[in-house]
């Protein structure tokens, strides 16, 4: 299934980890945020990568 939507929920501790893995989809401000505009399905297995490897757990997806 393709991944149509990508978010952080509250809590980051702007660690970068998810904007190292995909920076395509992660950008750096006070914290972590997704970049709008994505074709979020081109870069799947980053993205699960990111939310599997977050040490908060707060980056979801559909």
């Amino acid at each position: 299934m393709a991944i149509k939507k990508v978010w952080i929920e509250e809590g980051c501790t702007a660690c970068g980890l998810c904007v190292d893995t995909c920076p395509e989809v992660f950008k750096m401000e006070d914290s972590a945020a997704v970049i709008e505009g994505v074709n979020y399905s081109n870069y799947e297995e980053q993205v699960k990568e990111a939310a599997e490897n977050c040490p908060v757990e707060i980056i979801k997806y559909t």
